[in-house]
């Protein structure tokens, strides 16, 4: 472990998958914290809180996509980004895992390489967030807070999972233009992130569902824009 890295908690009820994991990201000189499953997860990133949660789906005691959710929905640990391990590569395991507020998958078996790609590619996007000038994108019924991570509509404060506020933000940076899918992705995921075709698709719907289907318009055949 090296001072000063970031810290990362590995969830996974398999021994052997845990230690793998452990071993290679605390080779690249991370901190590694690690739980058994969903329960401990909740109760370790409320004590440690890390920069990032590696965590698998199918566990005892407390699955990941119900551990993703109330870590999610807790303020405290609701910004942590969370990249799911799974044996299950269907489109529908991986919406269902974007669903419950995760910011990546992984597929097993577990690859050293793609692992850490992943997580140096989410870190540095939260890091470049972070280092950026405090924003605040004012409009009459919505307030957009890029430096405290907060919506506020209609004077009521909302908690959005991390990638459903960095897409709104987004957005909302340049209201009324229109951005294609590609751009999204690549400013709101980054490059070197592996989504589904989906994904922008369900993030869009849960953002309209909390903002009354407003703000956020499909342009068909080109994206999406913010018009306030």
């Amino acid at each position: 472990m090296i001072k000063g890295m970031p810290k990362v908690l590995v969830v996974d009820d398999e021994q052997d998958i845990l230690e793998l994991i452990r071993h290679s990201l605390a080779k690249e000189g991370f901190e590694v914290h690690v739980a058994a499953n969903g329960a401990q997860a909740i109760e370790q990133a409320r004590k440690v809180k890390p920069e990032i949660i590696i965590m698998d789906v199918m566990m005892p005691v407390m699955d990941g996509m119900e551990a993703c959710r109330q870590l999610k929905d807790n303020p405290d640990t609701k910004n942590i980004p969370v990249i799911f391990l799974t044996a299950r590569s269907e489109e529908f395991a991986e919406l269902a895992g974007f669903e419950a507020g995760a910011d990546d998958y992984i597929a097993k078996p577990v690859r050293n390489r793609v692992l850490l790609s992943r997580v140096k590619a989410i870190l540095r996007r939260g890091n470049a967030i972070q280092n950026q000038e405090p924003e605040k994108y004012d409009f009459e019924t919505i307030q957009i807070d890029r430096e405290r991570f907060v919506v506020e509509y209609n004077g009521k404060a909302l908690q959005l999972p991390r990638k459903e506020f960095e897409l709104l933000a987004f957005l909302a940076s340049r209201p009324g233009r229109v951005f294609s899918r590609d751009e999204i992705l690549e400013n709101v995921w980054g490059n070197e992130v592996l989504v589904v075709d989906r994904t922008i698709d369900v993030h869009v719907r849960k953002i309209r569902e909390k903002l009354d289907d407003k703000f956020i318009y499909t342009v068909k055949g080109v994206g999406y824009k913010f018009e306030p």
